[in-house]
């Protein structure tokens, strides 16, 4: 009952907080990917997104993508185009480096199988920063951009469902991922920081299985998917995963939300987790949520916030193909309702 209290006083006064009238530079983003990061010529996407007020893109490195056969075979073929065309709008690239090689897997044959040896993961990350960090050869390769290093790696994504991670209960193995992580990030850049894979659904239950196995100095930030319903229950998440820190004596570190959305699904597809909406919908909750967010982002240490997604494609049975705030609809692209909100949004958050 005093739990049940405490959190519901919490709630009220982070309702109750005059809005903020500025977020940080790089508080809100976007998820790229999909169609967004296929390969195709997407500049004029890129340049949208950068005039939508985001200021920072969370995109997938597939390590099955670079390195396919093995550390010989290393390429970039696939991260390269989105590095170079978030910095040719300056924006910030955090990548959530996911994705097991077959060479490389626990379980042969399991798209979802955790690393056989973590430190293959370690020195793909090594390889990433080499590309990507403060003296990336990207950069010496493409004089004519600014600059824009990777420093923040998020290791993995919501390793606490299979469809990412096959071993469970996870938290072991994972913490196990995300120490040798760590380790290699900062020997290959010391001002590197390691991202906890975003958790959904009993996010703070899956964050205490992470403290419970000693996790607590392998990572950086915390990071959460809060998908539900009501925009305000994503603060309650928020606030549950603020409450298991403070427990483990984890409080001074920031907490992302590396994925926010409700996919404007309803009527479309038969798939529901609950978080659905009509556009309508879409664009009442996404402004909602992010203004909660904002206001709440100080007393919970909020420091990023990334709406999933930006660019999708409208088919198939996944929602999700309806979250984008940009649409592949019919072989063209249209822009969703939700980006009209997302612009203000943005706008108002940083007066």
């Amino acid at each position: 009952m005093r739990r049940t209290l405490a959190l519901t006083i919490l709630l009220v006064l982070v309702a109750a907080a005059p809005a903020t009238a500025a977020v940080p530079r790089n508080w809100l983003g976007v998820v790229a990917d999909g169609p967004m990061t296929d390969g195709s010529d997407r500049e004029s996407e890129w340049a949208l997104l950068s005039a939508s007020g985001a200021r920072t893109v969370r995109a997938a490195f597939y390590w099955s993508q670079g390195q396919p056969t093995g550390p010989a075979t290393t390429r970039f073929t696939h991260s390269d185009p989105v590095v170079l065309a978030a910095a040719r709008q300056g924006l910030t690239v955090v990548p959530v480096v996911q994705g097991t090689p077959a060479w490389a897997a626990a379980v042969p044959g399991d798209g979802a199988s955790p690393p056989r040896d973590n430190a293959d993961y370690g020195r793909f990350l090594q390889a990433l920063v080499g590309r990507y960090g403060p003296r990336g050869t990207l950069w010496t390769e493409h004089p004519e951009l600014t600059a824009r290093p990777i420093r923040h790696w998020q290791i993995w994504n919501e390793p606490n469902i299979t469809r990412y991670w096959s071993t469970q209960p996870f938290a072991k193995s994972y913490v196990r991922l995300l120490r040798a992580a760590r380790r290699a990030l900062r020997k290959a850049d010391r001002g590197a920081r390691a991202i906890l894979a975003g958790l959904p659904n009993r996010s703070w239950a899956a964050l205490r299985s992470i403290y419970g196995a000693g996790g607590k100095r392998a990572f950086d930030a915390v990071a959460l998917h809060p998908y539900t319903g009501k925009p305000v229950n994503v603060v309650k998440l928020v606030a549950l995963a603020r409450r298991v820190m403070r427990r483990y004596g984890d409080k001074r570190k920031p907490v992302w939300v590396t994925e926010l959305s409700w996919p404007a699904s309803v009527g479309k597809t038969t798939t529901t987790g609950g978080f659905e909406t009509s556009d309508k919908g879409q664009a009442k909750r996404l402004r909602k949520g992010l203004v909660l967010l904002a206001r709440a982002r100080r007393k919970l240490r909020i420091r990023r916030v990334y709406w999933y997604t930006w660019l999708s494609t409208e088919q198939g049975p996944n929602a999700f193909a309806w979250s984008g705030l940009r649409r592949m609809r019919a072989g063209q692209v249209v822009s969703a309702p939700s980006l009209s909100a997302f612009r203000r949004t943005a706008k108002f958050l940083r007066r």
